[in-house]
């Protein structure tokens, strides 16, 4: 189960700084939409992208989510991708996301597949 503050910090307009590695371990961090569940962490993005691929060799991520209206609050969540939705679910789950953060549907092209991916939670620290 996720912490309150995580998924209050998550489910907001908040970014988040999500960080994955590549094959020879160097991390590459990238700014992103994010959500939550009541369990998982979630991200949204698509199969050709080094973040994904990344996640696939190696599921251990951190996901930094700051608070929009005061950067010095945030929630660190490190854990690992735990499952990865397909389908009319993550493309569904993209435009809401949109919605979130822009006020209408997801207006980029989509070049590959959209994935949802499902962050468990190992270690959680709040600022």
């Amino acid at each position: 189960m996720l912490n309150d503050v995580v998924k209050t910090l998550a489910r907001g307009k908040n970014f988040a700084a999500l960080t994955t590695l590549f094959a020879d371990g160097r991390p590459q961090t990238q700014v992103m939409w994010v959500d939550a569940d009541d369990n998982y962490v979630l991200i949204n993005t698509e199969v050709h992208r080094a973040k994904f691929k990344n996640t696939e060799l190696d599921p251990r991520v951190t996901v930094t989510i700051m608070d929009a209206s005061n950067p010095y609050h945030y929630a660190e969540v490190r854990g690992h991708v735990v499952e990865v939705i397909r389908g009319a679910e993550a493309l569904a789950h993209i435009h809401s996301l949109s919605k979130k953060y822009t006020g209408g549907e997801y207006a980029n092209s989509i070049q590959s597949e959209r994935v949802l991916l499902k962050i468990a939670p190992e270690q959680v620290h709040v600022q």
